[in-house]
């Protein structure tokens, strides 16, 4: 165990194990099954890291994400740790290159696809390497009773015919018993050491809040302000709402960037970079993002509508806070997102499929609606019973951010009423709660007045420097907690380096000697370049672009969005008088087609008009015949 140790320090950089960490790596080197569940920033992936490194073998990972297996390997080789992944985005040259290399017992980690392991020559290649273990992440994909099946998942269980005499373990954060029993079967898992943390995440509060349209907006606004300068995740349902929140916050002076499934691969990776780069603070995604970000000081993830299950919002909510510090999980939800997600699970044509959507659909409504204490329906969602009923850190149990709390004339109106189940859900706007509290923990915190922030923000434009130069996220050259502990302690010398939290060998080798120029440079009034970009209204851009006589199609290519999202704002800015209607967007034909419905039926609802027009009208030309509608109505009202 001696060995363990060392080599946390050495490598990591860290003086001690996180809980449980020690006694899974324990079973994993004595040669045991293991099937671990551990809350998403726990640290599941030193459990199988450090056995590599300290038995000289291979660990085979198996991963579902091509982009997670490439950032495990820089972060491992930034640390002096060999490791190598092999996929398709692979020059076959490459991949014969990593493959020869493996038998050789080059790599400490090997990082696979599940696809890629089911192929008969990987079987038989995997035989000359000298595999430790095998590492299955994001185990619960392997379920059909998981909330992320993944077909592929399932030829995993050949593993155990393959390589009868090699450990599996298995790792997921969000796997409720039943899910749990599945993992164990489908693997043929042998007498497995289970390993299951805390579901109950204490820094984090729990804010489920129920709003009607016309306070949505408002109250993410209001939210996002209350965050700001903080690393924060919004999650929007679908990419049109990405598009259009990341627009609309950028018409407030809020910059924020978008990430979806149907962005080009490429920008889809700048954006996320640029986000964990803290160049921007704000990332609007959909559920696409999220899978393996290594961000820990994130203080706030937001959900602008109802999840599809408690295990997908625990999942995303929980990329809050993996610092350890006060973080806040918020779902500003409406009605109208449940009827979604029914209309969504009716069309399903598998009739098991089908019954296990409706049940999750049953829990995370559940969870919105009733009034029970949030952090205790999670741990009971997941088998955790816990001997508390209250948290104290969610909005049931009266902690309410103040930016949610209720205005004072409104809370007046309230007592008045005498609501039996106010005082159950106070919202204690006068006491200072504890995820307000000052967000670092006090020993680690830097004095402000003696120019720690400034010294902060100096060294996290030099990660940023040096992250691009090595093309590498910035939370690969150093963590934010290491960045914390580095302006605290200043360290002089290379003994007083390796004392910095998350500092191993590897990482004072490289970097050692810029830092100590950089703590030079600062001192002799060097300071953190501005990275603040003078941004252009998206509605002052549309505008400008149809002014220019660009098509809806181009001005979507130009802005780097959806035809739908393009049509949706000119009409918004038609509703506003900033934008004159023209007929020629719809035709002549149609516009009076549509004109006549709207007429008849109102212009309130698009659905009935819908309903009640030919299918070779689309959408977007009724939401424009809609708006000129609406603006003639409120010019004549």
């Amino acid at each position: 165990m001696q060995d363990i140790h060392a080599a946390l320090k050495r490598y990591w950089g860290y003086d001690s194990f996180r809980p449980l960490q020690e006694r899974i790596i324990q079973s994993l080197m004595a040669g045991s099954d293991v099937a671990v569940v551990m809350p998403t920033g726990g640290g599941k992936s030193l459990c199988y890291q450090l056995p590599a490194l300290v038995l000289g073998q291979t660990v085979v990972v198996i991963s579902p994400l091509i982009a997670l297996m490439q950032d495990q390997v820089a972060q491992l080789s930034e640390m002096g740790i060999p490791a190598a992944l092999l996929n398709s985005t692979l020059p076959p040259e490459e991949q014969r290159t990593v493959m020869r290399a493996a038998t050789q017992g080059a790599f400490r980690l090997l990082y696979l696809s599940p696809e890629r392991l089911a192929r008969q020559d990987t079987i038989g290649w995997l035989r000359q390497v000298p595999v430790a273990c095998f590492a299955i992440d994001e185990a619960h994909c392997i379920s059909e009773w998981g909330h992320e099946f993944r077909p592929e998942y399932r030829q995993l269980s050949a593993l155990r015919q393959q390589f009868p005499d090699k450990p599996i373990a298995a790792f997921t954060a969000s796997a409720t018993r039943r899910v749990r029993h599945d993992i164990l079967q489908q693997l043929q898992l042998h007498d497995p050491h289970k390993y299951i943390a805390s579901f109950h995440r204490t820094n984090l509060r729990y804010i489920v809040h129920k709003c009607e349209k016309q306070d949505h907006q408002r109250l993410l606004l209001a939210g996002l302000r209350a965050y700001a300068g903080e690393s924060v995740i919004v999650y929007a349902p679908t990419i049109a709402t990405v598009e259009q929140t990341v627009d609309f916050l950028a018409d407030r002076k809020i910059s924020a960037i978008p990430y979806h499934g149907q962005m080009e691969t490429g920008a889809r990776r700048r954006n996320q970079e640029r986000w964990m780069n803290d160049e921007v603070r704000v990332l609007v995604g959909t559920i696409a993002f999220g899978l393996g970000i290594n961000k820990a000081a994130v203080r706030a993830v937001i959900h602008t509508s109802l999840p599809k299950s408690i295990e997908q919002y625990y999942q995303e909510a929980g990329r809050a806070g993996r610092d350890g510090e006060p973080s806040d999980c918020v779902l500003l939800w409406q009605p109208k997102d449940a009827g979604l997600l029914a209309y969504f699970i009716d069309k399903l044509t598998d009739p098991d499929e089908k019954e296990r959507a409706w049940q999750r659909y049953h829990a995370v409504r559940g969870f919105a609606e009733n009034g029970k204490c949030r952090h205790y329906q999670i741990c009971h969602h997941f088998g955790q019973v816990p001997k508390w009923q209250r948290c104290e850190m969610c909005d049931v149990c009266g902690n309410l951010p103040a930016w949610l709390a209720e205005p004072p004339e409104e809370k007046l109106r309230s007592a008045r009423k005498k609501t039996p189940r106010k005082a159950e859900v106070s919202t204690k706007a006068d006491v200072p709660t504890k995820a307000e509290a000052p967000r670092k923990a006090e020993p680690a915190r830097l004095p402000a007045g003696a120019g720690g922030t400034d010294l902060m923000d100096f060294f996290k434009d030099w990660r940023r420097r040096t992250a691009q130069r090595a093309q590498v996220p910035a939370y690969v050259v150093l963590s934010d907690a290491s960045l914390e502990d580095l302006c605290r302690k200043r360290p002089g010398n290379l003994r007083e380096l390796l004392q910095v939290f998350g500092i191993g060998e590897r990482k004072a080798e490289l970097y050692g000697s810029e830092i100590f120029a950089a703590f030079e440079a600062f001192d002799q009034g060097a300071r953190a370049a501005a990275h603040d970009v003078a941004q252009v209204s998206p509605a002052d851009e549309t505008i400008r672009l149809l002014g220019e006589g660009k098509s809806f199609e181009e001005i979507a290519q130009i802005r780097g969005r959806q035809m739908t999202t393009v049509v949706n704002m000119v009409a918004d800015l038609i509703e506003k008088g900033r934008v004159e209607y023209r007929v020629d967007w719809v035709g002549a034909e149609n516009h009076q087609r549509i004109a006549e419905v709207v007429a008849r039926l109102g212009s309130q609802w698009l659905k009935p008009l819908r309903e009640a027009l030919p299918a070779e009208i689309t959408y977007e030309q009724i939401r424009l015949v809609v708006a000129s509608a609406r603006r003639h109505a409120d010019r004549e009202s």
